[in-house]
C-alpha cells in the first residue's frame, strides 16, 4: 500500500436550504493521520460523504493524489445511446405511417399467387418515409433523448462512489455495515471486489482466472484478519462477534480494497478504554503499512493519542485547525467543544453536558 494525499478545497455541500458543509478546505499529507472533530451535526460525516463521492459537493473540489476523481468524456457512451436514441426515433416514425406503409408497400403490391415484388415495395416504403415533417421530426426527437441520455449518465456517474474506492479510497462507516450472516473471512473478500479480474461467466464456467482471484482473495483476506487480529474468528458468522471485533473486521474490509487513504468513522464508538486503545495501536500500525488517515472521532483520548493533525468543525464551518497541542489551547475550539478548563485535565466535560449536570443537582422549588 501507497499512502495518497487528499485535498480539501473549499467543499460545500448543501441539501436544499441547509447547508451540511461550508467551504472547507484542509490537505492530509502522505502517511499522515489527521483527526476531524466536532460536535453531533458538525458536518463530519456528510464531509466523508463528499469525499467519498457519495454525496457530490455543492461547490469546491476534492482532489486524491493531486487530482480529481472525475470521469473523462466517454464518446463510446455518447455512440452507444445515440444509437438507442436513433433507433427509438426510427421505430416512432415507422409507428407514426404504419397504417400508410402496409397500404402502400404491402397492400398494393401483393397479388397472390404472384411472388411479393420486394424491391416495388422498398421503393414505395422509401416514398413514404422520406424526409417530411410527419418523418423527420419523430426521428430527431429519438436521436436528442438519446443524446440527452447519454449526457444524464455521464454526469450523475462521473464521480461514483465506485471509482472513488478504485481511485483507492477505503472507508468504514458511523453504523456497522457488515454481512451479519456471513462470515469474517467472506466479509473481507467483499472488499476486493474492485481487484478482480474475473467476469461472470468467468465464474459460472470455473474458469482459470477466477479461480485465480478466489486464491489471492482468500489469502489477502486471511492476512488482513491477521492483521486485525481477527484470524481465530475467520470462518465465524460476523454478526455473532463482538462489538470491538465488528468494528475490527470493518477495518479489515476497508483494508481489502488495498486504499492508499483511509476514512475512518467514529472507530471506536461504543469500545470501552482497553479496546481503545487496541484500536489506537492498530491505526498506528495501519499507518506504518503507508496508509494515509483521516479520522472522525469523538473520543479524545484516541484522537489525541494518534493524530498528526486536527481539524475542528462546527456547524459546517472549520473554526481550527493544528496539532494537538495547537487545538487543546485554542480558545475557540475549548469555548465551543470543550468546554472552560476548570480540572486541569483533558479532554474535558462539555459546557452542554455540565449545565445538564448542575441542572440535574439542582432542588426542586417547593
Amino acid at each position: 500500500m501507497i499512502g495518497t494525499t487528499l485535498t480539501v478545497d473549499g467543499v460545500t455541500l448543501r441539501f436544499g436550504g441547509l447547508t451540511a458543509v461550508n467551504r472547507v478546505s484542509f490537505r492530509v499529507t502522505e502517511g499522515e493521520i489527521l483527526a476531524v472533530i466536532g460536535p453531533n451535526g458538525a458536518g463530519k460525516t456528510s464531509l466523508f460523504n463528499a469525499i467519498t463521492g457519495i454525496y457530490p459537493p455543492t461547490e469546491g473540489r476534492v482532489l486524491i493524489g493531486g487530482r480529481e476523481v472525475v470521469e473523462a468524456f466517454q464518446p463510446r457512451l455518447f455512440a452507444r445511446w445515440l444509437a438507442v436514441g436513433v433507433a427509438t426515433g426510427l421505430g416512432a416514425t415507422l409507428a407514426v405511417n404504419l397504417q400508410t406503409l402496409w397500404s402502400t408497400a404491402i397492400t398494393e403490391h401483393f397479388i397472390p399467387p404472384k411472388p411479393f415484388p420486394l424491391a416495388a415495395a422498398f421503393s414505395s416504403a422509401w416514398t413514404v418515409l422520406q424526409p417530411q415533417a410527419w418523418t423527420v421530426l419523430p426521428f430527431l426527437a429519438g436521436g436528442a433523448l438519446g443524446t440527452l441520455a447519454a449526457w444524464r449518465l455521464w454526469t450523475t456517474n462521473r464521480r461514483s462512489p465506485e471509482r472513488v474506492a478504485r481511485a483507492g479510497v477505503g472507508r468504514t462507516f458511523q453504523n456497522i455495515r457488515l454481512f451479519r450472516e456471513l462470515s469474517c473471512i467472506d466479509n473481507v473478500l467483499v472488499g476486493r471486489h474492485a481487484h478482480l479480474t474475473s467476469r461472470w461467466f468467468d465464474a459460472a464456467l470455473r474458469l482459470p482466472r477466477h479461480r485465480r482471484d478466489q486464491r489471492q482473495g482468500t489469502a489477502t483476506a486471511r492476512a488482513l484478519l491477521d492483521f486485525v487480529g481477527l484470524a481465530h474468528h475467520a470462518e465465524r458468522a460476523a454478526g455473532t462477534l463482538a462489538y470491538g471485533d465488528q468494528r475490527r473486521l470493518e477495518i479489515a474490509r476497508a483494508l481489502a480494497l488495498a486504499p492508499g487513504l483511509l476514512l475512518l468513522d467514529e472507530p471506536a464508538a461504543g469500545m470501552n478504554p482497553t479496546e481503545s486503545q487496541e484500536l489506537m495501536a492498530l491505526i498506528r500500525r495501519i499507518r506504518e503499512r503507508g496508509v494515509t488517515c483521516l479520522l472522525i472521532e469523538h473520543d479524545m483520548s484516541v484522537v489525541m493519542g494518534v493524530s498528526d493533525r486536527i481539524v475542528v468543525l462546527h456547524y459546517g464551518t472549520k473554526i481550527a485547525e493544528g496539532t494537538p497541542a495547537e487545538i487543546r489551547a485554542d480558545p475557540e475550539v475549548i469555548e465551543a467543544y470543550l468546554g472552560r478548563e476548570d480540572s486541569g485535565r483533558f479532554p474535558i466535560v462539555p459546557r452542554t453536558d455540565r449545565i445538564q449536570k448542575d441542572a440535574s443537582k439542582q432542588e426542586p422549588k417547593a
